[in-house]
């Protein structure tokens, strides 16, 4: 597993590494030839620290995070959500491939896609998209009340899209 530690406003020991390696590795037993990328973010906080683990594998994502009065209470927290998310996933995905490994779709069969479906298109929206700043376009989501907006980056000229995370911070995805 490739592990990547990232702290924001703290330093991160190199003991604290080698636990949170340690931890990580017993994960390995879920990825079996699989390549898994691990992001670990460390985040303190005036009275407070956030631990904050990403994992991406098979193209998947597992996410948890917590908060308590030390990185390595919340490490011991945040693994065993980890691995029940691996664990629930897994067999879901497992059943899937179960369940459809004897069925085939005609080639032909034209109609049984668009019934299938289960959410639908209610509404499309189209808008201009007008080059501002990553402030501007801030101001902008706030402005509206939305949780996300979607904004042309001005020295980049780039689209972008600015949003409020689970967590109150602002999060922002690039177009490549």
């Amino acid at each position: 597993m490739k592990l990547e530690i990232i702290c924001k406003k703290c330093e991160c020991s190199e003991h604290l590494r080698s636990v949170t390696e340690k931890k990580l590795a017993k994960l390995d037993k879920y990825f079996a030839g699989q390549d898994a990328d691990a992001k670990v973010y460390f985040k303190a906080e005036k009275d407070s620290f956030t631990t904050e683990v990403m994992l991406n594998y098979a193209g998947r994502f597992v996410r948890a995070s917590a908060t308590g009065e030390n990185f390595y209470d919340t490490l011991d927290v945040v693994l065993p959500r980890l691995e029940g998310q691996i664990r629930k996933y897994r067999t879901i995905f497992d059943k899937n491939r179960k369940n459809s490994a004897y069925k085939s779709v005609s080639e032909y069969d034209v109609t049984g896609k668009e019934e299938n479906a289960k959410s639908k298109i209610v509404k499309e929206k189209k808008l201009p998209l007008s080059p501002m700043t990553v402030k501007e376009a801030q101001e902008e989501m706030e402005r509206l009340g939305h949780s996300f907006f979607v904004f042309k980056e001005v020295k980049t000229d780039t689209v972008q899209v600015i949003y409020k995370r689970n967590d109150g911070d602002l999060g922002i995805i690039t177009t490549v």
